[in-house]
């Protein structure tokens, strides 16, 4: 076994549904003004699957994306990590069948239920893998929330969307590189923030139960804001200074892109320019885990990662989890 010093992102890769929902869409349903959804969201179109579609499908084509971007064969992948709310099934977990359609058959795999968090809390686990095991990991993030969302509910009938984002992440001798700094964090006090009621173990489906149960609930938009802000916020910072590097020194701030008035507080908060944010939430919504790694392969499409830069992860949601993880490039 190869004790690795630390680790790399050497692949980026994503995938979105080709159906484009607009805001004049959903505002209709609502009967919302036109333009009510970006002034408070930023956003102005998501994707959303057809019938049919899987979860682990959509994973698959970014988990492609992201080992073709990469360019290491197939058997160095000694595990496969899928983070997501939405898996195809509540048993057998979804991430072993996504490693078997892309080829991994030296891999193990595991799925990870984090919530909006779920991507940092898997490249957390990710680096430690690769520096105890001197092995590459796959990271997918995938979530398909068109499915789960209340279409009478406001709060997030406006917000949720669907898509994949992966990384491959490799040994490296260059301590410079990889997961430089990370704060993980949880606030069960605000558990029931947002929730999808039933489903579980502990309410489980029945006949005749209300379809709402089981779809998304968000009991206090504003809550969740405040909270979300000072949990983002306070990782990062503390991620910033296991790191010993300022906001002066974060090259790009990756946020989850739950809302841009969330991302932009904190960014105001950090003392971090505007201008070195990645929003992608535009035209992909809020897919929930996901956000992280796509607007890492978008980013990465647009302007390539150089060596030397450093990119802020910060993300906060349902549970509450939350982190930070600044990443070395």
């Amino acid at each position: 076994m190869s004790i690795a010093r630390s680790s790399r992102l050497v692949g980026f890769g994503h995938a979105v549904p080709a159906r484009c929902v607009e805001n004049a869409e959903i505002e209709a349903k609502l009967g919302l003004e036109s333009g009510w959804i970006e002034r408070r969201t930023g956003i102005r179109a998501r994707r959303w699957v057809e019938p049919g579609d899987t979860l682990t499908g959509l994973a698959a084509r970014a988990g492609e994306a992201a080992l073709e971007d990469a360019a290491i064969p197939r058997g160095d992948i000694a595990l496969t990590l899928l983070a997501t709310s939405t898996p195809d099934h509540l048993l057998p977990p979804s991430a072993p069948l996504l490693a078997h359609r892309l080829g991994l058959g030296n891999s193990g795999a595991i799925d990870l239920a984090g919530a909006c968090s779920g991507f940092l809390y898997a490249l957390t686990l990710a680096d430690g893998f690769v520096r105890a095991q001197g092995k590459a990991v796959l990271v997918v993030a995938a979530n398909i929330l068109s499915r789960r969302i209340n279409p009478a509910e406001r709060a997030s009938a406006v917000l949720f969307a669907d898509a994949a984002g992966a990384v491959v992440v490799a040994p490296s001798d260059d301590p410079g590189k990889g997961v430089l700094g990370v704060d993980l964090a949880a606030d069960g006090s605000r558990y029931d923030l947002i929730t999808i009621p039933a489903g579980g173990s502990s309410r489980p489906f029945a006949p005749g139960m209300a379809a709402e149960d089981v779809l998304m609930t968000m009991r206090d938009g504003r809550e969740v804001f405040v909270h979300a802000v000072e949990m983002m916020t306070a990782c990062a910072a503390r991620a910033l200074a296991a790191a010993g590097i300022g906001p002066s020194g974060v090259s790009r701030f990756v946020p989850h892109q739950a809302n841009v008035r969330i991302f932009d507080a904190v960014c105001g908060n950090l003392g971090i320019a505007p201008s070195r944010t990645v929003r992608t939430i535009v035209e992909h919504g809020n897919s929930s885990a996901a956000t992280i790694p796509l607007s890492l392969s978008l980013a990465h499409r647009a302007n390539a990662f150089l060596p030397g830069e450093r990119l802020l992860l910060t993300a906060a949601g349902a549970g509450l989890t939350g982190g930070a993880v600044l990443v070395g490039i």
